[in-house]
């Protein structure tokens, strides 16, 4: 069965409070079904930029895209989510990853890891976290405050769960736990310490969420399925909008670049046909755009609101 399309804006300029408040206010009223941050040292902090984000809106949900898993203990963020699904009405969705930028492991004093080990930590904190939202009992229910009103709980009966990840290891932990299914289009450059990407191809893409569907075939309800995009430019010349990204990828032609998932470039008429044809293709209902392309993306958006 084909989802209908949900739309999210990863935040990922950090700035004063009212011009926060503003743009979140502008992401709802170009139709955004999400509002999205992530989880990068420079970057707004998640759950309080989240809260203030509630305040200034009323329709989108507000998620984490993703959480570095390695910068997290499972109890003390298990009381963030609690706490913050209850300030935002219910409207949380918490996005997990392993995290992918050793620099920022290192900045922060915190081990990185080897992938086995990262993918471990990830499980390990999906489980707790899980374990502690659906317990009757919280370990921080039970401090009060000074009037005897017990700490927040959840308001949803489920906060649901993305989790973000191409590797074998991750997709079966995806297929496992996650109510959505994020897929980068990309994969970390070997070596790399500052988390440097580069795109995959669309049959590699292929062959990744086809692991993924063998490996969630038994589940009861299927999850949503995301795709961060990296680029939106509407153009009537496509091939000069993806050259700067041809110059930083080697060994990626202008035609492969317009090939890229990950890319939306051409006409409003060219990119809403793509988004329909990936969607036909990969099953990707969940786009993210990041914040750059906030404004570039709404007339599709508009377009394909409620198909």
């Amino acid at each position: 069965m084909t989802r209908p399309f949900r739309f999210g804006a990863s935040m990922i300029v950090p700035g004063p409070a009212e011009e926060w408040r503003a743009k979140c206010r502008r992401a709802e009223e170009l139709g955004y079904d999400v509002i999205l941050v992530p989880d990068h040292l420079g970057m707004v902090a998640p759950f309080p930029a989240l809260v203030a984000a509630a305040e200034a809106t009323e329709r989108p949900r507000l998620g984490t895209f993703v959480l570095n898993a390695g910068f997290w203990n499972p109890a003390l963020l298990a009381r963030e989510v609690a706490t913050t699904d209850a300030l935002t009405g219910g409207r949380l969705e918490l996005g997990l990853g392993t995290g992918y930028v050793q620099a920022e492991h290192d900045t922060a004093g915190l081990p990185y890891g080897s992938p086995g080990e990262r993918v471990d930590h990830l499980r390990r904190t999906i489980e707790e976290v899980e374990r502690l939202l659906g317990s009757p009992d919280l370990p921080h229910s039970r401090l009060r405050s000074s009037g005897g009103t017990p700490m927040p709980r959840p308001v949803q009966p489920r906060v649901p769960l993305m989790v973000g990840g191409n590797g074998d290891r991750m997709l079966r932990l995806t297929a496992e736990h996650a109510d959505i299914a994020a897929f980068t289009g990309a994969r970390p450059v070997p070596g790399d310490t500052a988390g440097k990407l580069l795109p995959i191809t669309p049959e590699e893409l292929d062959e990744r969420v086809a692991r993924y569907r063998d490996l969630a075939k038994g589940r009861v309800e299927p999850a949503e399925l995301n795709l961060l995009l990296q680029l939106v430019v509407i153009t009537d010349d496509p091939e000069a909008a993806v050259r700067p990204l041809v110059e930083r990828v080697p060994d990626v032609t202008v035609e492969q670049a317009l090939e890229l998932p990950l890319v939306l470039a051409g006409t409003l008429e060219e990119i809403t046909a793509k988004v329909l044809a990936q969607r036909e293709r990969y099953g990707f209902s969940y786009l993210t755009v990041l914040e750059p392309y906030m404004e570039a993306f709404a007339p599709v958006v508009d377009r394909l609101r409620g198909r």
